[in-house]
This record gives C-alpha cells, structure tokens and sequence, in this order.
C-alpha cells in the first residue's frame, strides 16, 4: 500500500531523481519505497508525509482515503462559502497548464518580476503551482533549494473572477491573488492583483497589479519562459503586459 500510495504522490514529478534529492533520500532507497520493496524508517516517514502533506496512514490506507474531504476547504461550517460547491472552475473558464505571469515588484518598486506557474485539476479542486525566483530568495537569506522556493495554492471561482490563496511550505510566506479574464485576440489573457500577508512599511508595497498569460501545456515554452524568471525593468516585458500593468496609473 505504501508504496502504491508513494507512487500516486509522485505521479506530478517528471524526474524521480530530482524529487528524492528534494527529500533527502537516496535514489536507490527510493525506488524501494516505490516498489514495495522497503519501508521507511520513522524519520524518514515524517519527511515524506511533511513534502506530500499526508500523514502516517499513508502506510496503510490509500491516499484517496486518508482525507475525508472532498476539497482543500471541507469543514461543514465553510461548506455554502468557500467548500466543494463552489469551487469548481470549467476549463474553459480557466485552462490546466502553463501561465506566465508579471507584476511589481514588492521589495524593488523600480522593477518588475516575470515567472511562471502551472495551474491543474484534481477532480473538482484546481491548484496553483509554481517556485520563487532565486535571486529573490537569496535577498531574504532564505536557501535556492526547490523545496524552499516552491509554493502552492488552490483557486476558487468567485462572481466575476478566480481567488487564489497561495503559500510557501509551512506557510513561510502566503499571498491572495485575484484575477478576472481579460478581452483579447487570443482569449489567454488575466488580469487582477496580489497582496501579500506582511505588515505595513513604508519602505516596500503589499499590493499590485498581476497579470497571467496562458501559455499552454508545451513543457518546451514553460521552461523557455522560466528561465526569464526574475526581477526585469519594465521594458524588459510584453508590451500587453505592460499594457494591462498600468505602470503610470496609481493601483486602487
């Protein structure tokens, strides 16, 4: 069951190599996990059931079991506001795959960041995924491993738009994002604003502009896209994008 289970939780890596150096196991080790072959010391187990987000029934039950929930927000108080119900975004609406996407920076209000993230199903739950730029970690003495940098959240449809609410693991850091679609040739464009969950200073913003552009499921282009990431001058970016950034125009 375990290592049933290890596999359905790895199942959105490409590279195996690449997620048992972010767990701190070696490679052979955890292609015994994977196989059934072995089972993890006690230590090891929790640093599994931390990355993944499970706990240690994850050795017996599968993982479809283990939460009873039928969404990231399932308690029957949230239900009628934030639960299963309204949740579900059609892909039409807002499509799995890649988006670019650009906004001010917080820290260096004279630039701008581009990154990217990916956006994807998981029956009626859409999720957020993506990972902080280096250089931006390293401004905060915070290690460039890709367990620190990466953050997740999940998106809900609200009346004219999506609301994303998205953290770094262990809730390091947490962001709400909102985005509404905007009129284009091409369809793939989205425009809101992000606030952070900091206290007020007067030396840096907690709220801008944001806009997403799709860019589809092509591994090739997000990747392309991705090693762009990072702090930019403004004219480093898409003139649509600068466009929808309103750069001149006091965000309110």
């Amino acid at each position: 069951m375990f290592g049933s289970n290890l596999r359905t939780l790895a199942a959105e890596y490409t590279s195996v190599s690449a997620l048992a150096r972010d767990l701190g196991i070696n490679r052979t080790q955890f292609n015994r996990y994977l196989s059934g072959e072995s089972f993890p010391r006690p230590d090891v187990l929790a640093r599994i059931c931390e990355f993944f987000a499970v706990d240690a029934r994850v050795l017996l039950e599968p993982v479809e079991q283990i939460s009873p929930g039928t969404g990231p927000i399932s308690s029957e108080y949230l239900r009628d506001f934030m639960g299963p119900t309204v949740q579900p975004i059609s892909e039409e609406d807002l499509p799995s795959g890649f988006y670019q996407f650009a906004r001010r920076s917080f820290v260096r209000g004279d630039q701008y960041v581009r990154g990217v993230v990916l956006i994807k199903r998981d029956g009626d739950n859409t999720f957020l995924r993506g990972f902080e730029p280096k250089v931006a970690m390293a401004m905060q003495g915070i290690p460039a491993a890709a367990r620190a940098r990466e953050y997740r959240g999940f998106i809900m449809h609200i009346e004219d738009g999506f609301a994303a609410t998205v953290a770094r693991r262990n809730a390091m850091t947490a962001s709400f994002n909102y985005l509404s679609r905007v009129t284009s040739f091409q369809n793939n464009f989205w425009v809101g604003y992000v606030a952070r969950t900091v206290r007020e200073s007067s030396s840096s913003t907690r709220m801008t502009r944001l806009v997403y552009e799709y860019i589809g499921q092509d591994l090739s282009r997000a990747l392309s896209c991705a090693r762009k990431a990072g702090f930019c001058q403004l004219d480093d970016l898409m003139p649509f994008h600068q466009r929808l950034l309103q750069p001149n125009d006091p965000f309110r």
